[in-house]
């Protein structure tokens, strides 16, 4: 199976990704991200109105093969968390790019999304080319 990385979209080389709707990031993790994590059992996922921090750690993605941490691509405000994906995390699979999404965050410092990388060069990233 491809892996599609929309073009539209905002990647950082830990594998989330944000679509800018407005002041509003939408923040999820990359189909490259849901295929090396397999079956997703558990999301850990920040309380509206939580502060993020670009870089640090906001929540967790656990699988039958592993638990990984998701880093904030930018700082904000959490304005919206995805309870579908709370409460079926298998849910991410079906739509990773849509549906799937994790947090919506208010952007505090529209520089940081200058930072992140083109779909383009998230694919050459993750597929070694």
């Amino acid at each position: 199976m491809a892996l599609e990385y929309p073009s539209h979209l905002r990647y950082v080389d830990s594998h989330e990704y944000i679509r800018v709707e407005d002041d509003i990031a939408v923040i999820g993790i990359t189909a490259y991200a849901v295929d090396q994590l397999g079956d997703i059992v558990f999301v850990g996922l920040p309380e509206e109105g939580s502060e993020l921090e670009k870089g640090e750690s906001f929540g967790s993605v656990e699988s039958v093969k592993a638990v990984e941490d998701l880093y904030a691509p930018l700082s904000g405000e959490v304005v919206a968390v995805n309870k579908t994906v709370v409460d079926s995390p298998e849910s991410i699979a079906d739509d990773p790019y849509g549906d799937g999404w994790l947090l919506k965050v208010r952007i505090a410092n529209p520089e940081e999304l200058d930072e992140m990388i083109s779909a383009e060069a998230y694919a050459s990233l993750v597929e070694g080319s």
